[in-house]
């Protein structure tokens, strides 16, 4: 049977492919590992000014490969820019500024790590090599290294505070200062970094110097709480300062810093079991209750039941207005507090700092205000009575320290000697606060319970 002319061509063509291939693998010889290397210069000038910085280095390789390049200078010191870097068949091309990895000259000592480096002014003998495990092909030519701007971004300073801080607004230890100084230009950062990689980066503080300048820079961290954010989890942190100058060239410091108890503080006026959320009344006033500065005197007893009554709260002028509430710790985190203590009596023209009550920084208070009162929240107590709180003694400040603790709630009560009529103000409101001592009032606890409260003299309670 005749084969058919179509299919005949289409053999004859085959056959042709198949011949001119063979011929071609025969004739031609496999092309050299290391195709084709170079430095597209054989001079540069490191020094960041934009002019002659930088070389490009060009090779091709025609089969998978590692691949080194490497400068000798001319005292034998050999300088490596890429080490045994596996490389597939292809062209390739990088920068070189003369920066290679981290090494020190005999005699130096510089503090930290030495990242990358620019190799010294010299002319070398640049090699770029390829090994695929059977060959090793090199090509190798000239670059003079000239008029480099070789001075380290050294980090001669690098000082943290303290080694352990507590992130939780409490206003002991609640920040770390971390201060570098840099004897050079360049670019700087300071981060945390915990066991898993994880970075958390700290902030400059702002004094009159640039980012970059060189001097000393401080670093100022809160953990976030300060911007409402969870701080990192307790535990050790390495600290890095990372300086790396315009060249290239970078060194890392390293230090350790210790977290504890940190946490968002979160606290609230929570509404009693039954009836108003703030539960005020009246009682009459006695001499033993009176306290000052040299005078320690009675507390009054927590009142019993609720109030469900909102109307207007009429008391004889004189006689104590009362109150009692509820505070809740809902947060992660232990919240500080001081006194004076549930059940203390203040006169209407008393301070805390006149029960020697200082503001705290940090501390968390209760206050009660009213629109005849002198001051905001002049009249301030504790977050809970002595016994209900944790004591903690704090050795370096050699100061007993007491805490409401997460999940935990807490009476507080007191009173004030009500003494004052405005007629303009008569009758007036009195509420209640939450307060964070010079760190500021939470959202929806700056008027808890408002209650509307008249005085009247006695003469006119009888009448």
């Amino acid at each position: 049977m005749p084969i058919p002319r179509l299919l005949t061509l289409v053999i004859a063509l085959v056959t042709l492919a198949v011949v001119v291939t063979v011929g071609a693998i025969v004739l031609r010889p496999p092309l050299p590992l290391l195709v084709s290397a170079s430095f597209d210069r054989t001079r540069i000038t490191p020094n960041a000014d934009g002019l002659d910085d930088l070389a490009v280095v060009q090779y091709r390789l025609s089969r998978p490969a590692t691949i080194s390049i490497y400068l000798d200078g001319s005292d034998g010191t050999r300088y490596y820019f890429r080490q045994n870097e596996p490389r597939i068949a292809g062209r390739y091309r990088v920068l070189f500024s003369g920066i290679v990895a981290g090494y020190t000259l005999p005699g130096e000592d510089i503090a930290g790590v030495i990242e990358r480096r620019l190799i010294p002014n010299d002319r070398y003998t640049w090699v770029i090599e390829a090994s695929d495990g059977d060959t090793v092909e090199r090509k190798s030519g000239v670059l003079e290294i000239a008029e480099a701007d070789s001075a380290l971004p050294e980090i001669s300073a690098f000082e943290i505070h303290p080694a352990e801080f507590t992130p939780n607004q409490d206003g002991i230890r609640d920040r770390v200062s971390i201060n570098v100084y840099l004897e050079k230009p360049a670019q700087l950062s300071v981060y945390l970094e915990d066991t898993s990689g994880q970075r958390y980066y700290l902030p400059e503080r702002e004094e009159g110097r640039l980012p970059g300048d060189r001097g000393n820079h401080e670093f100022d961290y809160d953990g976030g709480v300060d911007q409402g954010m969870e701080p990192p989890p307790d535990g050790q942190y390495a600290v890095y300062a990372v300086a790396q100058d315009a060249v290239g060239q970078r060194i890392v410091r390293q230090g350790s810093l210790s977290i504890r108890d940190g946490g968002l503080p979160q606290v609230e006026i929570v509404p009693q079991a039954a009836g108003a959320v703030v539960y005020f009344g009246t009682m009459p006033y006695e001499d033993r209750y009176y306290t000052d500065l040299s005078i320690a005197g009675e507390s009054i007893s927590k009142p019993e039941g609720v109030i469900s009554d909102l109307t207007t709260l009429t008391m004889p002028l004189g006689d104590l207005l009362v109150f009692k509430l509820t505070v809740s710790n809902y947060g992660s985190t232990p919240v500080r507090t001081a006194g004076p203590f549930p059940g203390t009596v203040y006169q209407f023209n008393q301070r805390a700092a006149s029960l020697e009550a200082y503001e705290e920084s940090g501390a968390w208070r209760i206050g009660i205000n009213c629109d005849t009162a002198y001051s905001d929240f002049p009249w301030r107590w504790a977050l809970a009575p002595l016994e209900e709180l944790q004591a903690v003694y704090d050795e370096e400040t050699g100061e007993t320290y007491y805490y409401l603790l997460p999940g935990q709630r807490a009476e507080v009560w007191g009173a004030i000697r009500m003494t004052e009529i405005r007629k303009a103000r008569n009758p007036q409101e009195c509420w209640a606060g939450l307060i964070h001592e010079d760190v500021g009032i939470p959202a929806f606890q700056s008027r808890v319970g408002a209650r509307e409260i008249e005085l009247v003299t006695v003469t006119d309670s009888t009448d």
